[in-house]
């Protein structure tokens, strides 16, 4: 394949995965969002792999399969639930990719500029000889520029690989979610980016130095930690998003250091696109999108409100609950990660189509941060076929709940938990939250009284107007079904 029928490809993949991007912005053109995904990667791949500069075809043709294999293999088996945590595994995957192609960018330049006798000479191979004939007639701006390619690229990958592999700690609770409080956090960041800078200067100017590379690129494995670590579990969604966003600029950095520009577009796609997304959700929740990037939302630690004393909850049965949704005019269900979990959401749409043919209207109620991944609940409701102009963000149903007769909520705890707007000290402290509330009756679907993700007790749970349905939320709802 010629070199102009390869850049003709590109240009025509990279259409494809704007398509994509516009196709999964909406639910109802999602499903053709990643048909147009699949085609662009297609054809970038095919491009790539029998264009006129790859070489090693055999080995390529052998990762692939390897890589196929392994990922149908945990595409079959992977839960929804699961989504969230293999979404942040792969984010570290590119990231470590942008690593290893930084390294295998600098070592030919290294190994060029450690020859210092005609013996070394004689060891290199000749490809090794012809590479570096191509870089001693490199001009100086442009070997500068691909010294700062490789430095930027292996610590953004650096700090992806890292800060990707804590948020699939977090999600898939090997570690705790509550955020890692180090005293005087935000020097230490600040300090690691100034050292790395520096380190940055001292390499292009060294001009062959391996050891700022390598001092860096600890540094920057320790900072995504860091980074990823000191954010508290109720913000994971937000976490998610903007890896997604450091992956693609991964991707992009990775695209410059091969010279390969559907990379750079690809990379600076998903990286634009994840940052507008953070940035989004960060001020639906009533966030500051740098302390995103800083890593410097979560908590302080100085308060938490799970062993205050809030008084004695109330019980309610599934046969009561469906007495009281057939006696309403209007409901309103708030899923959370509880019904990802237990996978209620078909039970839900039933009872949902049950009470509307009683002419209950039903609308849902979803927080930007439900689930753990942004637009989790979205994805679970149109699985289940539940209609789009029924299912509301929380902005457009919040003002509704006070003439509500009954919210359902069903496996949420953090989303509409009150202490956001009345307790300073909570880690969820100025979130925006789902007023649950403010309706009439409140049942709260929930295997036990134990805190949500964020590690906070709801003080929804003890009010006068909330009764709780405890059990498994699929095996509720179903004996909610047979009453109705």
């Amino acid at each position: 394949m010629s070199a102009e029928l390869v850049q003709a490809a590109y240009i025509v993949a990279a259409l494809f995965f704007i398509m994509s991007l516009a196709g999964l912005s909406k639910q109802d053109t999602a499903r053709a969002g990643n048909w147009y995904g699949i085609t662009g990667m297609t054809i970038a791949l095919v491009a790539t792999i029998f264009g006129p500069e790859t070489s090693g075809l055999t080995w390529i043709i052998l990762a692939m399969v390897i890589g196929a294999a392994i990922g149908i293999f945990y595409a079959k088996r992977v839960e929804m639930t699961e989504m969230p945590e293999l979404v942040a595994i792969l984010h570290s995957f590119v990231g470590l990719a942008a690593v290893f192609v930084g390294y295998n960018s600098f070592l030919p330049q290294w190994t060029c500029d450690n020859v210092k006798t005609l013996a070394d000479v004689a060891e290199l191979t000749r490809a090794q000889i012809q590479v570096c004939e191509v870089l001693h007639d490199q001009p100086h701006a442009e070997h500068v520029i691909h010294m700062v390619e490789v430095f930027l690229g292996v610590f953004i990958g650096a700090v992806t690989f890292t800060g990707s592999i804590v948020a699939f700690a977090k999600l898939r609770g090997l570690v705790s979610s509550s955020p890692l409080n180090v005293p005087h956090k935000h020097k230490l960041n600040l300090l690691a980016l100034v050292t790395s800078f520096a380190l940055m200067v001292y390499f292009v100017k060294a001009d062959g130095a391996l050891w700022p590379l390598i001092v860096m690129t600890l540094i920057a494995f320790v900072f995504g930690y860091h980074l990823v670590a000191s954010i508290g579990g109720a913000d994971m969604p937000v976490v998610v998003s903007m890896l997604n966003s450091y992956s693609g600029w991964a991707a992009a950095a990775a695209g410059f250091m091969l010279s390969n520009d559907l990379l750079i577009v690809t990379g600076a796609l998903v990286g634009s696109s994840g940052a507008i997304l953070s940035y989004i959700m960060c001020k639906a929740m009533n966030r500051s999108f740098i302390s995103v990037i800083a890593g410097g939302f979560g908590t302080d630690g100085s308060s938490s409100s799970s062993d205050e004393d809030y008084g004695e909850h109330r019980e309610i049965s599934a046969e009561e609950v469906a007495e009281m949704l057939k006696d309403s005019s209007s409901v309103v269900i708030t899923p959370g990660y509880g019904m990802a979990v237990a996978q209620a959401q078909y039970p839900v749409y039933e009872i949902t189509e049950k009470l509307r043919a009683l002419g209950v209207e039903v609308r849902f109620g979803i927080h930007p941060v439900a689930g753990r991944l942004p637009g989790h609940m979205n994805v679970l409701l149109a699985e289940a076929k539940v209609p789009y102009d029924i299912v509301l963000e929380m902005d457009e149903i919040n003002d509704d709940l006070s003439q509500t007769d009954t919210v359902l909520v069903i496996g949420a705890n953090d989303t509409v938990n009150p202490s956001a707007m009345e307790d300073p000290h909570s880690p969820i402290a100025g979130m925006p939250v789902l007023e649950v509330w403010n309706a009439r009756n409140v049942i709260v679907f929930k295997r036990s009284m134990n805190a949500g993700y964020a590690g906070v007790q709801n003080p929804l749970f003890f009010k006068e107007n909330t009764q709780m349905l405890f059990g498994d939320a699929k095996e509720s709802c179903l004996k909610i079904l047979e009453h109705i």
